[in-house]
C-alpha cells in the first residue's frame, strides 16, 4: 500500500499540533494511561488504522502490557483477561466509535457502566480520548499512512 501524501501532518501542521495538544491533555488527565492505550488500540482495530494499531500495541507493551492481553483486545468480551473497569471502557469506546450503528447513539447501559467505574473527570477524559483516536485513525486511513512509520 502506498501513502497518498508524503506526510499529511507536515502539510496540515496546525491540525497536527491541535491533535497533539489533545494528547498532552490526555496524558495529564485522570484517565489511567493503561486503559487509554487499550481503548486506543480497540478503536484503531475497529477503524482499520494499521498505524495506530501498531503504535498503541507497542506503547502498551513498552508500558508493561502483556502480549496475551494485547492479542485479546479485539475479542475482549470472550476472554477472562480484562477487569470490569477495562470492559466498561472498551464497551464505551466501541459504542462511541460505532455511534451511527445505534439509534440511541451511546446506549444508556454502556454509559452507566463506564460512569460506575470512572469519576466524572476521568470519564470525560476517556470520551475525549475516544474522539481523539477516532480523529487520528481517520486521517491515517484516508491518507494511507504506513504502519511502523512512527517508530
Amino acid at each position: 500500500m502506498q501513502p497518498r501524501m508524503a506526510n499529511v501532518y507536515k502539510v496540515a501542521r496546525r491540525g497536527y499540533e491541535a491533535l497533539s495538544a489533545m494528547e498532552e491533555f490526555l496524558h495529564d488527565s485522570p484517565a489511567p494511561d493503561d486503559v487509554l492505550e487499550l481503548v486506543r488500540l480497540r478503536v484503531s482495530q475497529i477503524n482499520g488504522c494499521s498505524v495506530c494499531v501498531d503504535l498503541h500495541s507497542h506503547r502498551a507493551g513498552d508500558a508493561g502490557e502483556t502480549n496475551e492481553r494485547l492479542w485479546s483486545v479485539a475479542a475482549w468480551r470472550d476472554t477472562p483477561f480484562f477487569t470490569e473497569r477495562e470492559r466498561a471502557a472498551l464497551a464505551l469506546a466501541e459504542a462511541v466509535t460505532r455511534i451511527a450503528d445505534s439509534p440511541e447513539g451511546v446506549p444508556d447501559d454502556v454509559w452507566d457502566a463506564a460512569a460506575r467505574h470512572f469519576a466524572p473527570d476521568a470519564l470525560a477524559a476517556l470520551v475525549m480520548a475516544i474522539a481523539s483516536v477516532n480523529a487520528w485513525n481517520r486521517v491515517n486511513v484516508a491518507t494511507r499512512l504506513t504502519a511502523g512509520s512512527f517508530r
